[in-house]
């Protein structure tokens, strides 16, 4: 589809709301993305033997070296109230920073609201962190499932380290939203190419390379989920870009063209420099969208990363998009999302999994994509489906990564014709 091809848009479709029973992973699970990106930083859950596990069972057991996320594990006194969970707090931290010196950031993070976990996390944070400053900076958000969903732990995240930025008057673009370094490296290479220097991403590696923000910021996210850092980068004064997400050839171009346009560089020199990895993303989702196109697609929301990538599937891939589901639909982020993804798609806001279930089994999409707790179940109805989570878990953003994003997509439909050849007819 040409970019300039006039159609009708998902700008002004109602949007159903849903509030019941939800079926997501919380946003605890961030932590295992977060960790590795950031390589002087540790997470420290504040929670139960449940959160233990499922951070163990998650991310894998390390064995070849130590990781940099523990559990500080609350016992029944401590849900009772009748232990001092702050002093146990503060012990359990300087034993974790005595044992490890590389530690140049320490996160809280809440399993539960305070009332729950009976500790008030931000005070705790803000204690330790006047404690052990200027060597280690204490920060806490909230993991919590009553609180965050699959994604919004990486937001929780990123926003409380937002305030603790320096501050600066220099002209300076500041991409924000956690890429694995291969991919956030290729971006780089093209922004400096294009000539957009300084860049400084959020999050840093290193705390060392922490950037500092101000007035003369602008800001660009690469994530969909990023709603409260958005927010609080504009309260210190940065100006966001706003621009679709790099997935797939299309978006990545408009999203370089959105930086480009702001920072007031060569449009020719950018399209030159754009033209070689535009060609071989071209080249590439062709291929694959040979699988996809004519295919229907169902979104269960998971993490936020459903409209863009309904639009990717639409436009570059040929697919139907039957229903996109989000957790949370954030207007001002989806815009340039919304106005280039075709009409005729329900879109629904949060959920209730039983009423969707029931959409889901009455549309029967060629391709369903939902949670783990989901999908075997529709596998044995039937229905061929896609695990939500390995979209984050993968790398999928600009370029170089669209074939392997359009192969997440593929693979399952090529399996259930593998298995069952009357599919494929």
């Amino acid at each position: 589809m040409s970019l300039d091809t006039p159609f009708r848009s998902c700008t002004d479709t109602p949007v159903l709301k849903e509030r019941g029973q939800r079926e997501v992973f919380c946003g605890l699970t961030g932590i295992i993305w977060l960790h590795r990106k950031m390589q002087d930083a540790f997470f420290l859950v504040v929670g139960s033997r449940t959160c233990a596990h499922l951070l163990q069972a998650a991310a894998g057991v390390m064995i070849f070296a130590e990781p940099r996320f523990g559990t500080a594990i609350l016992e029944e006194k401590d849900l009772a109230g009748l232990a001092d969970a702050n002093a146990e707090l503060d012990r359990e931290v300087a034993r974790l920073l005595s044992r490890r010196p590389d530690i140049r950031q320490l996160f809280l993070v809440g399993s539960c609201p305070s009332e729950v976990i009976k500790i008030d996390l931000a005070r705790a944070a803000e204690r330790l962190d006047g404690v052990h400053a200027p060597n280690v900076r204490v920060l806490n958000f909230s993991g919590s499932g009553i609180e965050t969903t699959f994604t919004e732990g990486e937001d929780a995240c990123l926003a409380s380290m937002v305030p603790a930025l320096p501050a600066t008057d220099a002209t300076e673009l500041l991409v924000v939203g956690a890429l694995p370094d291969v991919v956030e490296d290729q971006m780089l290479s093209l922004l400096a190419a294009m000539g957009a220097g300084p860049v400084r991403t959020l999050p840093a590696r290193r705390s060392t390379d922490l950037p500092a923000v101000g007035p003369n910021t602008r800001f660009i996210l690469v994530q969909p989920f990023l709603g409260a850092t958005h927010a609080a980068l504009i309260k210190r004064g940065a100006t966001p870009i706003s621009a679709p997400f790099p997935f797939g050839e299309e978006g990545s171009t408009l999203w370089f063209h959105a930086v480009a346009e702001a920072l007031g560089l060569d449009r020719a020199k950018v399209d030159a420099v754009l033209a070689a990895p535009r060609a071989r993303a071209q080249k590439s989702v062709a291929a694959v969208a040979e699988t996809l196109r004519g295919k229907s697609i169902f979104f269960f929301p998971d993490s936020q990363l459903e409209i863009p990538l309904a639009r990717f599937l639409a436009r570059e891939c040929g697919m139907v998009p039957v229903e996109v589901g989000t957790p949370y639909l954030h207007r001002e982020l989806m815009a340039p999302e919304l106005a280039l993804l075709p009409h005729g798609p329900t879109i629904s806001e949060g959920q209730d999994v039983e009423l969707q279930l029931d959409r889901a089994r009455a549309a029967r999409a060629d391709l369903t994509v939902c949670g783990l707790g989901l999908a075997n179940p529709l596998e044995a109805e039937g229905l061929t489906t896609k695990w939500a989570i390995e979209l984050v878990f993968t790398p999928v953003h600009f370029y170089e990564q669209a074939a392997d994003l359009a192969g997440l997509f593929a693979r399952p439909i090529r399996r259930r014709a593998l298995l069952t050849p009357e599919a494929a007819e």
